[in-house]
C-alpha cells in the first residue's frame, strides 16, 4: 500500500529527490514491520510444532520420519529464502518495491489457502489448559514439603498407574534437583488411592510433573549458552552483507548482483548440509551408533558451533585482505565472501536444526510450541545482543579520540578485529557448552511400543531417551 496509495508514499515528489520520508509513511512502514515480527513470533513456533505433531512417537517408522521433519522444514525455509533474496530482490531493484511486496502478498495468501484446505487431514491434540500451571504447582508443593525427607527409593514417590488417565507421556525419574522430588512425596494419610485422588494438585504432584519442571530448569543454561551463538549468526545477515556492498559485485560485464543476494550462499550451504546429513550421514550414523538420531542433539549443535568459529576466522582474514586492497585503491570480488557465507549456512544446518529438535523434544509435551518459541528467541535475543555488543565495541574503541572498529565506512573501520573478538567469544562459549552437554541428562519417557511391528496388536512399555 505504501508503494501504490499516493498518501502513503514516502514523498509526494519523485523518489530520487526525496530527502525525508513523510511521518504517515514512517508510521505505516513500522506498523507493517512490527506486524511481520508479531506474525512470525506467533505462527512460526506453532506451525512447526504442529507439523512435528503429525508423527506418532509410539510408531517406530513415524518416529524416524519425525526426526527428519526438522531437516526438511529448514530446506523449505531456505528455498523460500533463496527466491526471496534473488528473484524478489531483482524485481524490487528493477521494477519497484511494490511489485516485490505484491508477489509476496499473493504467495502468503496461497500458502494460507493450502493450509486451510488440509484441515480435514491433520492430526489434532486436545488442549489441556495452561502448561505453566502444573509447573507452578510442583514448585509450590515442593516448598510446602521442604522439611520432609525424600525416600531413597523413587518408586515410593507418587505417580499415576497405567490404568489411570495420564495427560501426555510418563517421564522417568532422575536424581537431579532432588528438592523438587519432595512435591511427589506421599504424606501420612495419602496412602489410600481415593485420598490421593482428591488431594490438591498444589500439595501433591506426580513424578512426571516434577520431571517436567526439571526439564525446564535444566534447559535454562543451554538457552543462555546459545545466545552467544545467536550473536555470531546475526553477522550473516548484517556485516557479511555490508562487506559485500563494499566489494566488486559484477558477475558479468553488465550485470551486478545486489548485496543482499550474496546471502543466497548461506541458504545453499544450509540446504546442502541438511540434505547431506539426512540422506547420507544419518543412515550411516544410525547403523554405527545404534541411536535413532544418529548423534545426540547437543552434539549436533556443538558441530554447528565449531563451524561458526571457523567461519568467523575466515571472515576476519578476508576482511583484513579487503582492507589492504582498499588502501591500494582496489576492490575485491564479492565471491571472496563465499567461504564464510557457505560455512555459516553449513553450520546452521547442524546447529539451528539441532536447536529446533532440542527445544521441541526436551520440553514437556504440552509445551512444544513454547519450546520452539525459545528457539526463535535465541535468534531474536541474539540479534539484540549483537546490536548491544556493536555499540559497546564502537564506544570503547572510539574512546580518547581513537579510531573505532565499526564505522559507516568499512574502509575506515576494523571489522576484522570485531570478527576476531566474536571468534574468541564463541570459543569460550563453546567450552562452556561442552561442559553442559557432557553433564546433560536427556528426557526419558515411558513409551508404548507395538510388539512384532503391531502384527498381533500387543503392546509393551519401555523407557527411552529422546
Amino acid at each position: 500500500m505504501t508503494q501504490y496509495v499516493p498518501s502513503l508514499k514516502p514523498c509526494s515528489t519523485t523518489p530520487n529527490t526525496c530527502d525525508h520520508a513523510s511521518k504517515v509513511h514512517e508510521v505505516v512502514f513500522f506498523i507493517a514491520a512490527y506486524l511481520v515480527a508479531l506474525a512470525t513470533g506467533g505462527h512460526k513456533p506453532c506451525l512447526e510444532s504442529f507439523g512435528a505433531d503429525q508423527f506418532d512417537d509410539n510408531h517406530s517408522e513415524e518416529r524416524k520420519q519425525k526426526m527428519s521433519f526438522f531437516n526438511w522444514w529448514n530446506v523449505a525455509l531456505c528455498s523460500g529464502l533463496f527466491f526471496g533474496v534473488t528473484l524478489i530482490v531483482y524485481l524490487q531493484d528493477n521494477f519497484g518495491w511494490g511489485v516485490g511486496f505484491f508477489i509476496q502478498t499473493i504467495t502468503m495468501g496461497a500458502s494460507v489457502l493450502v493450509f486451510v484446505l488440509g484441515r480435514p487431514f491433520y492430526r489434532y491434540r486436545s488442549a489441556r489448559g495452561s502448561p505453566l500451571t502444573p509447573l507452578l504447582q510442583v514448585f509450590v508443593a515442593a516448598i510446602t514439603k521442604r522439611n520432609l525427607h525424600c525416600p531413597s527409593d523413587s518408586s515410593m514417590l507418587y505417580e499415576l498407574t497405567n490404568s489411570e488417565k495420564l495427560e501426555g507421556r510418563r517421564l522417568g525419574h532422575t536424581d537431579r534437583l532432588r528438592l523438587l522430588d519432595k512435591a511427589a512425596i506421599i504424606e501420612d494419610g495419602e496412602y489410600n488411592g481415593a485420598t490421593r485422588k482428591n488431594q490438591s494438585p498444589w500439595r501433591l504432584a506426580t513424578v512426571t510433573q516434577v520431571e517436567e519442571l526439571k526439564l525446564i530448569i535444566n534447559m535454562v543454561p543451554i538457552w543462555l549458552n546459545c545466545l552467544v551463538f545467536g550473536i555470531g549468526i546475526a553477522q550473516g545477515s548484517t556485516f557479511f552483507i555490508k562487506q559485500g556492498s563494499a566489494m566488486d559485485r559484477r558477475v558479468f560485464k553488465h550485470f551486478e548482483i545486489p548485496p543482499a543476494s550474496v546471502y543466497t550462499l548461506t541458504a545453499l550451504g544450509m540446504i546442502a548440509s541438511v540434505s547431506f546429513y539426512d540422506k547420507v550421514l544419518l543412515p550411516y550414523l544410525r547403523r554405527a551408533t545404534g541411536n535413532e538420531r544418529g548423534i545426540n542433539i547437543l552434539t549436533r549443535i556443538g558441530i554447528g558451533m565449531v563451524i561458526l568459529i571457523i567461519s568467523m576466522m575466515i571472515s576476519a582474514l578476508v576482511e583484513r585482505k579487503r582492507l589492504k586492497m582498499a588502501l591500494q585503491g582496489k576492490m575485491m570480488n564479492v565471491f571472496w565472501l563465499a567461504p564464510q557465507f557457505l560455512l555459516i549456512g553449513i553450520g546452521d544446518g547442524f546447529s539451528l536444526v539441532g536447536m529446533q529438535e532440542y527445544f521441541y523434544d526436551q520440553v514437556p509435551d504440552s509445551m512444544r510450541s513454547l519450546g520452539l518459541a525459545f528457539y526463535l528467541s535465541v535468534i531474536g535475543v541474539g540479534s539484540f545482543l549483537s546490536t548491544f555488543l556493536i555499540n559497546i565495541v564502537d564506544y570503547v574503541t572510539g574512546l580518547k579520540g581513537g579510531k573505532g572498529w565499526i564505522g559507516k565506512d568499512l574502509n575506515h573501520s576494523r571489522l576484522d578485529y570485531f570478527y576476531w573478538l566474536l571468534m574468541i567469544m564463541v570459543v569460550l562459549n563453546m567450552c562452556v557448552f561442552v561442559f553442559l552437554a557432557k553433564n546433560y541428562k536427556y528426557k526419558t519417557v515411558h513409551r508404548s511400543t507395538a510388539v512384532g511391528d503391531s502384527c498381533n496388536g500387543e503392546k509393551t512399555e519401555e523407557m527411552a531417551s529422546v
